[in-house]
């Protein structure tokens, strides 16, 4: 008190007095305060907060504004406290006192009627002509009222004002204020601002690649109606650029509606007739609505555009084949190896022979094409399988042998041909076709995780360790056999065995799954969870970690947990991992969808111990 009295215009000295005294004595001090320092915007917020009373508090504010009419924020507290009939009136006054103040105009526009309000706007544009906020907040004003049509007007009449007024068009700062306007609804508006300045101070060669990535930045930030306004001025620009057409396809399939992809895929067709990929999105997503026919019309079209497309065959058997209209399916192949006679269509054809159980037609189909594509390694495969499934065991041997020869760098027909031996007691031909194998591949990790194996089945487990050094020594970034390497240590050495692991393929799912099924070994159970989320998100398309997690959740799981993995599973249809194919693959689980092909996997897996 002694400090203010020899320094009465200090404004820190007074609040300070103030907040050291009880509130009753505080009054007073502040009012001292005032009498020395009418125009201390502090003071009076301070006098206005020790009153409890809200009449109180008002009477502070009015007489606060007799002394300082130009303080922005003592009109927002005084506003903040009225109701909205007598906030509309000191909101009247205030931007006459202030009529700087962008926040005070717009927060009078949210209280009054929409004709007055667009008033208060076009007054508050002529005393601040160089802010873009009452330019969008007209845009929004009139959205909300209907008036669509004005919207884009408006916002086109921003851009020549503003610029005429000296104001840069920053395009970042626009594309951010499009971004507000879709979250508070207003769809048009954020449209017209999109289109407005998306090509403001951009190169011409640079348009595409920039565009494409406000795209992206667009839908990082969850503005879904920005980034569709994006992709819709872009190909409005470039209508037969493909990629553009895909990237906003796939946008749509992943944060639209089904009928917003079809329509977005139906105007990309008509502008890139000869996209196979475009005219199969199409069809395959008619298929998965369940609507067959249309998927076929939209086939047929594509034939039309494409005549020899093999992408296009295919999609077109598979949608017979899986719809069980397997005479059309047989019919379509007949006529793909007339007319596009490709290794895809040759195996293609096979397959459906084989899968209907008419080994014979297969048999005969492989043999006319290992002759025409001879190296082509899948065919050469299907033959062996067909002729092990009908017990022809040497024939299988000799159609892997001669399959090697065209095809030595093909690692699944090596790996077919040493089961084929080992499964027939005949441990060391097994063992010497995999060491043919890896002279002719050397690092290549699958052959020596396979011979590790035959050591490993056969009860050798000395011999396992020594293949399994010599083979980290050849792959020391392998992480299948790091995953392996784990489990083959004894129980209390595979932890450190796992951080070894991690430190030399930190980012291998087969390290990460090895690492998450330790840990439920070990029975800890949220680690595991933690680590089975990492090895699924590292690799989405990696079907053994998905496999093991829903097995651990069914375990371990509430039913919430295990439905929403599911779900998971089936958006991100894996197709790879060693367990996961050899049901895929399997021929008689061939009409099996991706969740079936789960459950079924689930089932032949081990619990890790």
């Amino acid at each position: 008190m002694r400090g203010s009295e020899v320094n009465p215009l200090s404004e820190d000295l007074w609040l300070e007095a103030a907040r050291l005294q009880p509130p009753d004595t505080a009054k007073g001090v502040i009012a001292q305060a005032a009498r020395h320092i009418p125009t201390s915007v502090r003071i009076w917020i301070k006098a206005a907060d020790l009153e409890t009373e809200a009449k109180a508090k008002r009477r502070v504010f009015r007489k606060a504004l007799e002394h300082i009419p130009n303080s922005v924020r003592l009109w927002k507290a005084a506003v903040e406290i009225e109701n909205p009939e007598d906030a509309k009136i000191l909101l009247s006054r205030a931007v006459e006192c202030c009529n700087t103040s962008v926040e005070l105009w717009l927060a009078l526009a949210r209280l009054e009627t929409y004709e007055n309000a667009r008033k208060v706007l076009n007054k508050a544009r002529e005393n601040i002509p160089t802010d873009r906020q009452i330019w969008t907040t007209a845009a929004k004003l009139e959205e909300a009222n209907g008036n669509n049509h004005m919207v884009e007007k408006i916002i086109d009449r921003a851009m020549t004002s503003l610029s005429a007024n000296g104001v840069e068009i920053n395009r970042d700062q626009w594309l951010q204020e499009a971004m507000e306007a879709e979250k508070a609804g207003a769809i048009k508006c954020c449209q017209a601002i999109v289109k407005a300045v998306i090509s403001a101070g951009i190169d011409e060669e640079d348009r595409k690649q920039t565009w494409i990535d406000d795209a992206d930045n667009c839908a990082k930030e969850g503005a879904f109606e920005c980034a569709r306004a994006v992709y819709t001025f872009a190909l409005a620009e470039f209508p037969s650029k493909k990629s553009i057409w895909l990237r906003a396809a796939y946008f749509e399939k992943n944060h639209g509606t089904r009928e917003s992809l079809e329509a977005i895929l139906q105007k990309a067709v008509a502008h890139c007739p000869k996209s196979e990929v475009l005219w199969l999105m199409g069809a395959k997503s008619k298929w998965m609505a369940g609507d067959v026919p249309a998927a076929r019309g939209i086939l047929s079209l594509a034939f039309q555009a494409n005549p020899n497309s093999e992408d296009i065959w295919l999609a077109a058997v598979k949608l017979e084949s899986e719809n069980s209209e397997y005479e059309r399916a047989r019919r379509l192949l007949a006529k793909a190896r007339a007319s596009a006679p490709t290794p895809r269509v040759m195996m293609k054809s096979a397959k459906l022979e084989w899968a209907l159980d008419n080994l014979e037609a297969a048999l005969s189909l492989l043999e006319d094409a290992v002759k025409v594509f001879p190296d082509f390694a899948k065919l050469w495969m299907m033959k062996g399988q067909i002729e092990e499934q009908k017990k022809l065991l040497d024939r299988a041997v000799e159609t892997y042998n001669g399959g090697l020869k065209k095809c030595p760098n093909s690692i699944p027909l090596w790996l077919l041909l040493s089961s084929l031996e080992e499964r027939q007691n005949l441990l060391t031909k097994s063992r010497s076709v995999l060491e043919r194998g890896r002279l002719k591949n050397p690092k290549n990790a699958t052959l020596w995780l396979a011979a590790i194996r035959i050591e490993i089945r056969a009860g050798l487990k000395d011999m396992a360790n020594t293949l399994m050094a010599r083979a980290l020594q050849e792959c020391p970034n392998a992480g299948e056999l790091w995953a392996e390497a784990i489990f083959l240590e004894a129980r209390p050495q595979r932890k450190t065995k796992s951080v070894d692991a991690l430190k030399k393929c930190e980012h291998d799912p087969h390290v990460l799954l090895a690492v998450s099924k330790l840990f439920w070994s070990e029975r800890k159970i949220q680690k595991c969870r933690d680590w089975f989320n990492r090895t699924i998100k590292i690799d989405p398309d990696f079907g053994d970690s998905w496999a093991y997690y829903y097995k651990f959740e069914l375990q371990h799981g509430t039913e919430q947990q295990q439905k929403e993995l599911l779900e998971r599973c089936v958006v991100a249809e894996p197709k790879h991992g060693e367990e996961w194919c050899r049901v895929s693959k399997d021929i008689a689980n061939w009409c099996l969808k991706t969740d079936e092909v789960l459950r079924a996997v689930v089932k032949v897996l081990p619990t890790p111990i």
